[in-house]
């Protein structure tokens, strides 16, 4: 039997967020792996404490773990992936290709990586309105809700990401502004990664939108993150404002008909058999309903896919991690959404490692 501790990290949220103390990563023993795996299924997003002295081989090792059979990944080594919005973001370990460094700010050196600067994804680059630059360090939004994944070609969406916080910036927090139209806000610490549960994203649905989601599916762009590099964010970091600033289809790199995915609105928990509305919203491009007709009108499609994922982002449904250094974050990418958060004064230095892999398989159907 596992020996392993796992606490809800938030009572009124015992569905998303757990914490578990003393664990060796080194030589962590198949029993523990087993209460692990579990906890994450469970809880959807796991931290394990004081992790400051983890690998990134241990930590690309316990990620694969997850899925022994999966393929390589990264962003970076997509055709045309300079133009990709995710380029600037992620920076590769020269030994451990499969782990990323992110974050912010002048960086002499790391893990083989020689004077890097890091730069915090910033709203203000990214959505169709912006806080004012007077307001920038004390209020901020979420800049992306996303899943992890390429949805492009033959990688399929990784199963689960790792993030370990090397380097945190202490001392203040922000406030979060929704700035959709509602009066939403929360306050969050610095930097703060975001998360939503799928799985409550569901349970909220209506009968009527509950037996759409399970009958249609959804049609990304091909190379996605390319085609939306023109275009603008809603507020709530929900999706695409739709303004026909998307790169056309015939200035995309070569498209193989093939390599468009296609999925399941609605991806199943390998564990508890619970049910998620799991949907990139940013990089939508068509909905196909189960007679065979298919949604192609874009504006309409991103207007069904918030309409769906807007009230599973409410304050009180979101937890958003604490960070501190030696923080290790597994989350369950094929039952929640994330969002980097948060706004950086220059000299503010954050420094964390991220690894997931291209799954071995599509999500698990309902």
């Amino acid at each position: 039997m596992s020996a392993l501790t796992v606490t809800p990290i938030d009572a009124l949220k015992p569905f998303l967020g757990a914490r578990i103390d003393d664990i060796s990563l080194d030589n962590l023993q198949e029993d523990d792996f087993v209460a692990l795996r579990e906890a994450l299924y469970t809880y959807n997003v796991v931290c394990i404490k004081n992790q400051q002295s983890l690998s990134p081989r241990t930590q690309a090792e316990l990620t694969r773990r997850f899925d022994p059979t999966a393929v390589g990944y990264g962003h970076g080594k997509t055709i045309d992936g300079k133009r990709s919005i995710l380029h600037p973001d992620l920076k590769t370990i020269p030994h451990q290709p499969e782990v990323q460094v992110i974050g912010n700010g002048f960086v002499p050196s790391y893990e083989g990586l020689s004077e890097i600067t890091l730069k915090h994804p910033h709203h203000r680059t990214f959505h169709a309105t912006t806080i004012p630059a007077e307001k920038d360090l004390d209020y901020t939004r979420f800049y992306r809700w996303h899943i992890d994944a390429a949805l492009y070609g033959p990688l399929q969406p990784p199963r689960v990401t790792s993030l370990l916080a090397v380097k945190v910036p202490q001392g203040r927090t922000q406030t979060f502004l929704y700035d959709d139209g509602s009066a939403d806000e929360m306050q969050v610490p610095l930097g703060t990664t975001a998360f939503v549960s799928g799985y409550k994203m569901f349970e909220l649905l209506s009968p009527a939108q509950k037996e759409f989601v399970l009958t249609s599916k959804i049609e990304y762009a091909p190379h996605p993150y390319v085609w939306i590099s023109s275009a603008k964010s809603r507020s709530d970091g929900l999706g695409m404002v739709s303004e026909g600033k998307e790169v056309p289809i015939s200035e995309l790199p070569t498209v193989q008909p093939e390599d468009v995915q296609v999925h399941t609105m609605v991806w199943k928990n390998p564990v508890t058999g619970q049910l998620a509305l799991q949907v990139h919203p940013s990089v939508v491009r068509r909905i196909h309903l189960k007679d065979g007709t298919v949604i192609d009108d874009l504006e309409q499609v991103r207007r069904i896919v918030h309409e769906l994922q807007r009230p599973g982002i409410a304050p009180e449904l979101v937890y958003a991690h604490d960070w501190e250094e030696g923080d290790l974050v597994l989350f369950n990418n094929h039952g929640v959404l994330h969002s980097v958060v948060g706004a950086f004064a220059e000299h503010e230095v954050r420094l964390f490692r991220q690894c997931n892999l291209a799954a071995s398989e599509p999500p698990l159907a309902p």
